[in-house]
């Protein structure tokens, strides 16, 4: 190499484009180069990490213990308080009464109104059936598309139902959009449409809903129950008849609208991302033109329950029995009710009850057994439930009535009326965590003619009710004498088994 002559300084990546070789294979995309094999670097070998030694698998029972005895389970922490939320209550002019609760978190607000729907007959029923399903099904001024279309446009919605205490109108909104939902609602309850091939549609979609219920075993089961416990009652009427359904016309379901979906004696919730005040106010504007042409009509008190025999109802072939008790229990505002909110939880209201530790977890008898409280005007009753196989239908009623008299006899023990404390108080707190589930919730009460500061007032109640006051109550809420009941079941098969239990009618 000459002087002046630079060494050519080694590629890094790039080269100089020369001439095209038409014989040379074109180069793979993204591929790596081979390197050259006397540059290449010998590969480092991979290190191979020790083998670990399986950790030991062992049992829930094995980890519940220790050496000295049982794991203690850690006690739970005492409730933290909890502080009222800010809200509003006002009765209007119409006599509707209006319940706003600030409860922000998400910018919603959920909506129930709750309107008395008591009847007198079963042709209301059906009535009430088809007007519910049609109410929000367009107005005057609205077809049904437009009704969809301005709530969807605030994220808003709006349902209806009804059973034979009320007519219920639930829906969530934006926060922003609550005035369009409002003026929607208020159009609906005034000035409903009702048009005939909406009443026609919803017509036969409820008699065809009701021909398939009317196969399903839980609900003529119910339907048992409920004519056991009321007889020709109203209230017995959970579900109209598919014949005076398809009876109903639009003039009909107007007439009913006019005298029966009326404000005064009413409840409107609201619980949301609101101000209440301002809330309110909304609501007196939106809903002013909704008058009275008188109150709105509560259910007639039902007969009360009284205990007797089980009476069984055959159904051929069956492979399952449906076996419903019920006896009397009392009211939210009795002084016993903690008392026996807490006996019916020990009994079976909950997945650690006494029932479904029996039947369930022991013997295998069920697959789900439960224990209710529900409420009509002036009544309530503790309503239990389970379906059985139908070889198992007798030792299962037997096995019911058992933890019954067990339950009335044998005061319960601090640890399970702890347990059934504890559950309460959490779900009483779970079902007001969120604005939906304080609005059923708040709804409910009010629509029973309790305040909303029975809420936290019952919420102390429960932390104080004492082991012998949930003895008292059970003595007499669960004794076997104070129960009834029906059995849905092949009889043929299981008949000869009930009769021999005693205290069970068969047909």
């Amino acid at each position: 190499m000459t002087a002046g002559e630079r060494t050519p300084r080694r590629s890094r990546g790039r080269t100089s484009p020369g001439p095209a070789d038409p014989t040379a294979v074109p180069p793979v995309p993204d591929a790596a180069p081979e390197p050259a094999a006397a540059t290449a670097r010998p590969r480092r070998r991979a290190r191979t990490a020790p083998a670990r030694t399986p950790a030991p698998v062992r049992s829930a029972d094995e980890i519940g213990r220790t050496a000295q005895g049982p794991r203690p389970v850690p006690e739970l922490s005492p409730p933290r308080p909890v502080r009222p939320p800010t809200l509003r209550q006002e009765v209007l002019g119409s006599g509707l009464t209006v319940v706003a609760v600030r409860k922000p978190g998400v910018p919603l607000v959920e909506v129930r109104l709750r309107v008395p729907f008591g009847g007198r007959s079963p042709e209301h029923a059906a009535r009430a059936e088809v007007l519910a399903a049609t109410v929000l099904l367009g107005t005057g001024t609205r077809s049904r598309s437009q009704v969809d279309a301005e709530l969807a446009a605030v994220g808003g919605h709006l349902d209806a139902r009804v059973d034979p205490q009320r007519l219920l109108l639930t829906g969530s909104v934006l926060s922003s959009g609550l005035p369009v939902l409002l003026d929607v609602l208020a159009d609906s309850l005034t000035d409903p449409r009702y048009g005939r091939e909406d009443v026609a549609g919803e017509r036969d979609r409820i008699g065809e809903h009701l021909a398939m219920a009317a196969s399903q075993p839980s609900v003529v089961a119910r339907e048992k129950l409920q004519q056991l416990r009321f007889g020709d009652h109203p209230a017995a009427l959970d579900n109209p008849d598919a014949g005076l359904v398809a009876a109903v016309t639009p003039a009909v379901v107007r007439n009913l609208h006019r005298r029966a979906v009326l404000p005064a004696g009413s409840v409107l919730v609201l619980v949301g991302d609101l101000r209440p005040a301002d809330a309110v106010r909304r609501v007196a504007d939106a809903l002013g033109g909704w008058t009275p042409a008188g109150p709105a009509r509560t259910l007639a008190v039902p007969p009360a329950v009284t205990g007797g025999p089980v009476h069984a109802f055959h159904r051929d072939g069956a492979v399952q029995s449906q076996v419903r008790l019920t006896a009397a229990a009392v009211d939210r505002t009795h002084e016993d009710y903690p008392a026996v909110q807490l006996a019916n939880l020990v009994y079976g209201g909950y997945f650690s009850s006494r029932l479904v530790e029996n039947i369930r977890e022991d013997k295998g008898y069920t697959y789900s057994a439960h224990s209710s409280l529900e409420f009509w005007p002036g009544r309530a009753a503790v309503t239990i439930g389970f379906d059985t196989a139908t070889a198992s239908t007798a030792a299962a009623l037997l096995e019911a009535r058992y933890e019954l008299g067990r339950l009335a006899l044998v005061p319960p023990k601090d640890a399970e009326v702890e347990a059934a404390r504890q559950y309460a108080l959490g779900t009483l707190a779970t079902s007001l965590s969120t604005q939906a589930g304080y609005a059923s919730t708040l709804s409910a009460l009010l629509g029973f003619g309790l305040e909303p500061g029975w809420l936290q007032r019952h919420a102390a109640r429960l932390a104080a009710v004492t082991p012998g006051e949930v003895a008292r109550a059970a003595a007499t809420v669960f004794a076997p004498s104070a129960a009834t009941g029906v059995v849905v079941g092949d009889l043929q098969a299981v008949g000869a088994q009930l009769s021999a239990l005693g205290d069970v009618v068969l047909p």
